[in-house]
Order: C-alpha cells, then sequence, then structure tokens
C-alpha cells in the first residue's frame, strides 16, 4: 500500500505553500501532482520544479497513471499527492487510491462559483464531489497552511 501523507487540493499545484509548509510538515519526499494537462506540459513542470523542495522528488503523472502506477510505490516513499480539483480526487478513490484524508486549501473564485471559505469557492459540481468523497469514507479538512486552525467542512455543503 502506498504511503500517501497528504492529498491536497489546490488549484496552485505546487507553490510555496506546498512547498515550503505542508511538505515539511507530513514529512512528504515526493510530490506528485496527478493532473491530466500538467502531465503534458513540460513549461509547467519546469517552474513547479523551482519551487518545489530540494528533499522531494517531483511527478507529473495523468489521473490515471497516478491510478495505475500509485501501488507499485516504494514504502519510503512519502507521497503528497496534490490536485486541482475535487473532481480530479474523486476519479483517484474511485479508482482505488488509497486516500483516506482531503486537505482542501485553495480553490480560486470563478464564474458561477460562491465563495465557501477563507480560500475555498465551490460550484455545484465540486460540492457533489465532496458529498461523494465523504460517502466512500473520505475525511474532509478545509486548512490552507497547517499553522493554522481547519475551517469548519460543513460550509461546502451551504
Amino acid at each position: 500500500m502506498p504511503n500517501i501523507v497528504l492529498t491536497r487540493i489546490d488549484n496552485r499545484l505546487i507553490h510555496g505553500q506546498v512547498a515550503t509548509q505542508w511538505a515539511g510538515v507530513v514529512g512528504a519526499n515526493l510530490l506528485l501532482v496527478a493532473n491530466d494537462e500538467v502531465a503534458g506540459d513540460e513549461f509547467r513542470q519546469g517552474l513547479m520544479d523551482m519551487a518545489a523542495p530540494a528533499y522531494a522528488q517531483t511527478r507529473y503523472f495523468t489521473i490515471q497513471k497516478t491510478i495505475d502506477v500509485i501501488g507499485k510505490a516504494s514504502d519510503a516513499q512519502k507521497i503528497a499527492i496534490i490536485c486541482e480539483t475535487p473532481q480530479d480526487v474523486l476519479k483517484l478513490v474511485e479508482g482505488g487510491v488509497p486516500i483516506k484524508k482531503v486537505n482542501i486549501g485553495n480553490m480560486h473564485m470563478a464564474d458561477g462559483k460562491r465563495q465557501v471559505a477563507t480560500t475555498v469557492a465551490v460550484d455545484d459540481a465540486d460540492v457533489a464531489a465532496f458529498r461523494k468523497m465523504q460517502d466512500l469514507g473520505v475525511e474532509l479538512e478545509i486548512r490552507r497552511v497547517p499553522d493554522i486552525a481547519a475551517e469548519d467542512t460543513n460550509k461546502l455543503f451551504k
């Protein structure tokens, strides 16, 4: 079973907060971005590699490749999975990736979305994905950075 130490939804993917705070706090030595678009975008990968801490490797996989290979991960790999959307995390869970808890860090405001927490805006599709994750036994947590208290996840469903 893969050693997943963090699963985070953050539409910025790898950036300062993930690299300098979350990776260190959870002890991640592998940052795995599960995103179909970024998996094929070497320019964006290069930018994220610059933000990643020196002690952690990075991987950029499609959602399907993540599902296909996560079970082959070494026990020594402490994996932080970073996804852009709740729908991507739900696909991983439904594909058999053993995700027990999801940290919801940053979901930008956009047309059709409503702000429900400090850094989280959702639409009905996001809410449906979060409900399904909960139905599948996944714990949800809204927390921007590790040293602040988590926000009430009930905000997601109002």
